[in-house]
């Protein structure tokens, strides 16, 4: 860093504009003996109106701010005292060494500008290399500044190969060269890349020498410094007349466009994609690419990412063509995929030009196979996410019981994951594939598909509530049917009949629409005694199921209105099941709500209220909240970060008549005790699946509560 310099000088008769500001300019020396340096257009600017730094061109923020006569002799004035610091600086480090000029050397160097009432800036500080600080470091701002300088620098410097003929340094090197001039080869190279520099567009422009210095009279030898001064004076001249040199014509498409075009993007690309953190991509990113793919590690739980369009132009929406410019992602366990929209926004509608694709790759919690001794570890919540402050988390020593396990008698039993390590201190020895759900002293027996079926018949089961209760739903079609053949993402009412050899039947109402407008949606009573009269006829018996529930929408009251709807239609028999509330929402994702530590341990409270709630009223309830905690991290797709489940399209295949895969025999096979993701497998034995198109659910943390939610519906089973 340079020594604190002041230069400050108000031209005779200006009087001084009101600007308050700090502002750095960044510059490019590529030349020391002699001096030669070039100002880039973009500034970083703060003011006294606007403290955060903003992004501008240093002409149009003088323009703005002193008017088009003023902003001229600032703009002077601003190359006058930064070439004057430059000479001052090499005027301190005059050491003559007889070194080989490099040709191609460059320095980039950050000055801080104070404006200060004058057209006429004081120089405060310079950095040896490009400074961002007074940009905000969550918005990308500071590493696009820097890439955008560093591309323009490298077309600037590096066009094409400056390359001397024979024949040319025979005609112009040595002491044979016009005006009587000696030149170097060195030398000769220097004024010809100097000649292409000052032809070329480029949003560098000459900061030193300046064309109004004085060079030798035409008597006396002409200097390299007087050659570069008549050149960068002749292409100002060229300039101002309008008139361009021979290669400023090899504009970039963008460029003639946006001449030609005014407003319209014609080169919708992309520049560059920024992520935090940086994402590997895959293949290397490329303007004319448009699908790539990335991998992170299961920690690494959003994504922010900011595109940067090659043309200003053209605008850049995020997933639809109104989306932001930026986001926040959550990054789900397994694949995600984000939409990058290149669009024209001088239409009413933005009209899309080009779609870039990022699929995402989020891997699972790492897992150390197990081998020779281990132990058994268990964790109710995370470390990271301590949503009961008065408990232990992570992983801790695990006892089981010594004597027999009962059958649980409900559904909300406390309990806690189990998990077989090495070594209860260090979660990376663990067998993350054999983690499983362990109530306290007791355990929910799994339901085998003969007595599933058998306890499903003629049973309809009614589900109302989010998306996390439709998953379960479908993971009660699978294991019922062996299959699912019929999925989607459903946000309305929906009645499935061909369950069971068609002896069970299962509906299902989204419940809340939160997407209209709040005039427009059923209320809870109203979407309730929809799902009930489009499932009758309905016995008045446990032969009629209710399962109600989502993530965070529920509360005591609707519990109320399930008691006086059911009074109300003669179905106060019918078995109700309360899915309790469950993580999510607890990522800072743009677009909507995230829940600070304080609020999703007032969560936790009112998830209590609901359990008391449900029993008072003589309600079955799964506690999908205990079981979520812990296992936060591992929400699938979805911007809520709230789904442990997915739907996922499987291959049609036959499995050979010997093939069987029993229940039993996977359990026996388990180290750790309760339900897991290998605790329920298809029965094969029973029937070859699938038949032809058919899906899968998937999300070990969707699977244990859903067959708890299974064991309860059927609680007497065979052993």
């Amino acid at each position: 860093m340079f020594p604190l310099l002041l230069y400050s000088h108000l031209p005779v008769g200006a009087p001084p504009p009101a600007l308050v500001a700090m502002v750095n300019i960044y510059v490019l020396v590529t030349s020391v003996s002699p001096l030669i340096s070039f100002l880039h257009d973009i500034s970083v600017v703060t003011t006294n109106q606007e403290p955060r730094g903003q992004v501008v061109k240093l002409r149009d923020f003088l323009l703005q701010q002193m008017g088009p006569d003023i902003s001229q002799d600032a703009l002077v004035q601003v190359k006058r005292v930064t070439g004057e610091v430059l000479q001052a600086a090499l005027s301190t480090n005059q050491k003559k060494e007889n070194l080989n000029r490099c040709v191609l050397c460059y320095q980039l160097m950050t000055f801080t500008l104070q404006f200060s009432g004058s057209v006429s800036p004081v120089v405060v500080q310079v950095d040896p290399d490009l400074q961002f600080s007074a940009l905000s470091d969550d918005t990308f701002d500071r590493q696009i500044t820097k890439d955008l300088i560093l591309e323009d620098m490298l077309h600037f410097l590096l066009p094409s190969e400056t390359h001397l003929s024979s024949d040319t340094q025979r005609q112009y090197g040595g002491c044979r060269g016009t005006h009587g001039v000696c030149l170097s080869e060195e030398e000769f190279v220097l004024l010809l890349q100097f000649q292409q520099q000052m032809k070329r567009s480029s949003p560098f422009q000459l900061l030193y020498p300046s064309t109004s210095s004085s060079s030798s009279s035409s008597s006396s030898p002409l200097t390299v410094s007087d050659l570069l001064i008549r050149i960068a004076r002749f292409y100002e001249i060229q300039k101002n007349q309008g008139f361009r040199a021979d290669e400023s014509e090899e504009l970039t498409n963008q460029e003639s466009a946006s001449s030609q075009d005014d407003g319209v993007c014609v080169d919708p690309h992309l520049r560059q994609i920024y992520t935090d953190p940086p994402l590997t991509l895959t293949p290397p990113f490329s303007p004319l690419v448009k699908e790539y793919r990335a991998e992170v590690t299961f920690d690494t739980v959003t994504i922010r990412i900011r595109p940067e369009p090659v043309s200003s132009v053209c605008k850049v929406h995020l997933d639809e063509h109104r989306g932001p410019r930026m986001a926040n992602y959550p990054v789900g366990l397994g694949n995600s995929r984000i939409s990058i929209l290149v669009t024209d926004d001088t239409e009413l509608e933005p009209v899309v030009m080009t779609i870039y694709t990022v699929h995402v790759f989020r891997e699972s919690r790492p897992s150390l196979p197990m081998f020779g001794d281990h132990v058994t570890c268990s964790f109710l919540q995370d470390c990271g996410l301590m949503i009961q402050p008065d408990l232990s988390c992570g992983l801790q020593p695990f006892t089981p019981s010594q004597s027999p396990l009962h059958t649980c008698s409900s559904g909300h039993q406390p309990g806690q994951w189990v998990v077989p390590c090495l070594s209860c201190s260090d979660n990376r020895t663990c067998d993350w594939r054999e983690v499983a759900w362990q109530p306290d002293n007791c355990n929910h027996p799994i339901v085998e598909r003969p007595q599933l079926q058998d306890c499903m018949t003629d049973r309809k089961v009614l589900f109302i509530g989010d998306s996390t209760n439709r998953g379960m739903m479908y993971f009660l079609l699978e294991r019922v049917n062996s299959s699912l053949e019929d999925w989607g993402k459903a946000h309305d009412l929906l009645v499935y009949g061909n369950l069971n050899s068609g002896r069970t039947q299962v509906s299902y109402s989204y419940y809340p629409q939160f997407w209209l407008e709040k005039k427009l949606r059923p209320t809870f009573r109203q979407a309730l005694l929809q799902l009930i009269h489009r499932s009758r006829p309905l016995v008045n018996s446990n032969m009629t199921v209710l399962v109600v529930g989502g993530v965070q929408w529920l509360n005591t009251d609707h519990l109320r209105t399930v008691r006086e709807v059911l009074d109300r239609e003669s179905l106060s028999d019918v078995l109700v099941v309360v899915k309790s509330l469950g993580m999510g929402f607890h990522l800072p994702v743009d677009g909507i709500r995230s829940l600070t530590l304080r609020e999703i341990q007032q969560l936790y409270r009112e998830n209590t209220d609901i359990i008391s709630t449900a029993k008072h009223h003589g309600y079955e309830v799964i506690d999908t909240f205990s079981i979520t905690m812990g296992r936060y991290k591992e929400f699938l797709q979805g911007r809520c970060a709230c789904h442990f489940h997915e739907v996922e399209k499987i291959e049609s295949f036959s499995l050979s008549e010997n093939t069987t895969v029993s229940t039993n025999r996977t359990r026996s096979s388990r180290t750790t005790p309760g339900l897991g993701s290998q605790s329920a497998v298809l029965d094969t034995d029973q029937e070859v699946w699938p038949k032809s198109l058919s899906y899968h659910v998937r999300g070990p943390v969707n699977q244990v509560y859903s067959e708890i939610l299974l064991s309860r519906l059927c609680p007497r089973t065979r052993n």
